[in-house]
């Protein structure tokens, strides 16, 4: 599960990465992590610091991203990567590394946005702090930070998988499941998940 904070909203409008989490999580349990703020060399706008708590002095003094990157894509690794709006994230990490020359190897996206939708339909919002609140998932430090914010979405990813994992009476769930869920429209999750398990269940008897 990755977070960044930024100085704005897209790299291809010059915004740049200010902050990452990284939170792996295997066996239902988050095991390891990688936090760092980042210097890109960048002014971080008023707002942002407004939103976020990072200062400019924050950033001026962290290490650099040439740094920073290089060892992110090292914990990474292979694995999975998960997100809230997964695709704002992996567009950052994706410009960030080719600066460096350097490219991600994950394998394969999950949106915890598009699966809690998927898996928990009919919520009021499916915002970070909304969907938190809705499912009982407390932060543990401010908000928009990226170690809380990642944090919080680890946690919504372990439910989402507890919720599959007890209506289908499974022990685990496969992130590439997660990936395929992404994929689908809501409408067709049930008729999928149904299948899918039976198809489990079969290829054990």
């Amino acid at each position: 599960m990755i977070d960044f904070e930024t100085s704005g909203m897209s790299p291809l409008q010059g915004g740049r990465v200010t902050e990452v989490a990284a939170l792996r999580i295997e066996g239902g349990a988050i095991t390891d992590r990688y936090v760092s703020l980042i210097n890109c060399g960048v002014r971080i706008p008023g707002f942002i610091t407004e939103l976020t708590g990072i200062t400019q002095r924050m950033v001026d003094r962290a290490p650099p991203v040439s740094e920073v990157m290089p060892a992110l894509l090292d914990f990474i690794g292979n694995d999975s990567l998960a997100a809230h709006n997964a695709s704002f994230d992996e567009q950052f990490l994706k410009v960030e590394s080719d600066r460096l020359g350097m490219r991600p190897a994950h394998d394969g996206l999950i949106c915890s946005v598009k699966l809690a939708r998927r898996v928990f339909p009919g919520l009021p919002s499916y915002s970070l702090g909304k969907l938190a609140k809705s499912l009982d998932i407390r932060f543990q430090g401010a908000a928009h930070r990226a170690e809380a914010d990642a944090e919080v979405s680890a946690q919504l990813m372990l439910r989402i998988a507890s919720e599959l994992c007890e209506r289908h009476q499974v022990d685990a769930i496969d992130p590439q499941l997660c990936i395929r869920l992404n994929q689908l429209t809501a409408a067709k999750v049930p008729g999928f998940l149904k299948q899918y398990f039976e198809t489990q269940r079969n290829a054990h008897v």
